[in-house]
Order: structure tokens, then sequence, then C-alpha cells
């Protein structure tokens, strides 16, 4: 009988502990989410984007983030609860609510990624409110999003091309392509790029002029062309789909004209 109350208590304290330790783990999740969200409530865009991820930053620059924060109502922010918070290794997860200056509830969930021994927010989810006949598909993101992200896909390429190597530029694929073209075969592909000897660089100084308007096809893609004020004229059209939290490239063509 002792026996048994011993075991009893000790499989009660080991639940305990273990409750115990991811509220101890994920204190640090909680720390970067409350410093981004007393930097949004004061209206720091600046200061709050500092505590995303490199690859949120990445597709993600001070308007968009704005922008989005404003048209989510988490500008408004007053004060945060989290009801389930989940670890594995170097990333983490708060699901909860945040509760806004007019007494409004928004449901979250944040997903974190640990950088350089610091949790960064890695993605930012809101469920869609309002009646919803089928599963919400993305909408075509704004014009100025449009621009950061054929900007920073030519970045990456011109990286690459620098590089004289494409590593870099098919880490930034989506899966989906990275599942269906090798870095040789996108070496092979933009060879002649590589070795034209052109000022590439010159043209990552340049502002992209976009040609027609944005639209997401049957499939989900959503198709970006346009120019660069090149001599000669730089033409492109880049393919991205949504994969999880942001807009991935799925296909990419330039023309020298």
């Amino acid at each position: 009988m002792n026996s048994g109350v011993k075991i009893g208590i000790a499989i009660v304290v080991i639940i305990a502990a273990g409750i115990a330790s991811v509220f101890f783990f994920s204190s640090g999740m909680e720390k970067t989410t409350d410093a981004f969200f007393n930097a949004v409530r004061q209206r720091d865009i600046a200061k709050a984007r500092t505590y995303l991820s490199e690859d949120f930053k990445v597709s993600t620059d001070e308007n968009a983030l704005r922008e989005y924060l404003l048209k989510s109502a988490i500008l408004n922010f007053k004060s945060a609860s989290w009801s389930n918070r989940q670890i594995s290794g170097n990333r983490g997860q708060l699901d909860g609510s945040i509760t806004t200056e007019s007494g409004g509830v928004v449901p979250l969930k944040l997903t974190f990624v640990k950088e350089n021994g610091e949790w960064k927010i890695y993605s930012i989810q809101k469920p869609v409110a309002g009646l919803q006949a089928t599963e919400s598909s993305p909408s075509a993101p704004s014009q100025s999003e449009q621009l950061v992200l054929v900007k920073q896909s030519m970045h990456d390429f011109l990286i690459s091309v620098k590089e004289k190597d494409m590593s870099h530029f098919h880490r930034t694929l989506s899966q989906m392509w990275q599942k269906q073209i090798s870095t040789e075969d996108l070496n092979t592909v933009f060879i002649s790029v590589i070795d034209s000897g052109a000022d590439w660089p010159a043209v990552d100084t340049l502002a992209p002029e976009l040609s027609s308007e944005a639209k997401i096809d049957e499939n989900g893609v959503l198709a970006l062309a346009g120019r660069y004020p090149t001599n000669p004229e730089l033409k492109f059209e880049m393919k991205y789909i949504y994969e999880a939290t942001s807009w991935k490239l799925i296909g990419f063509s330039l023309e020298a004209k």
C-alpha cells in the first residue's frame, strides 16, 4: 500500500515537472513576443521587425508588416494570453489570443525558430473571421508586397550569379520547385548569365517596374511580370506559390531586349 502511494506521488511529480519545464523553456519565446508586441503598441514597426526571424524579414519589409498588423487589428494590441506552448529542438509555438484596445479578441498562433541562441518569430497566423463557404485561399499581395517579392528574388538570384553557383538561389525556392530542379540544373540553365560578364550587381540597386496587375490562377500561382530600366531593358517574369506562411518562388525568367 505504501509503495503504491509512493509510486502515485512520483508520477504526479514527474508530470508536474514536465509542465514546469514547458513553461521554463517557452519563457524565451514569451520574452520575444512581449518585446515584439510592446514595440507594436508603441507603433515602432522598425523595432518590432527586429524580433522576426531572418526568413520572415526577407519576405516582409516594414510597410508590409505595418499593413498586415493594421488589417488584422494587431496594431491595436493591449494584452496577450497563451493557452498552449510547444517546444521541439530549435522550433517552438505559442497558441492563444490578444486583446485589443477596444476590447476585441484576436486568436493567434505564433511559430518560432532559435537563431544565434535567441528565439525569433518565424510566422504569425490569424484565422480568417466571418462566414466561409470554402477554405480560404491567400489573396494577392499588395503592390508594395509584390515589389518586395520581386526585389528579394532578384537579390537572391544575383548573389548566386556573383558566386557563379546557384546554391544560394536554390535554397530560396519553394519546396515544390526544389524537388523538381537541382542546383546543377540551375547552373546549366543560367550559365549564359553567369558567364556574361555583365554588371549584374548594378541591377540590385534599381527598382523593378510591374507591367500588369497581379493575379492568382486556378492552381494558386501568383505571376508577377515587369522590367528593370536597364540598357538593354531587362524583362522578368516570376511565379510564386503560397507555402506555409509566405509566397515562395516556383518560376523565374529573365530576358534582355
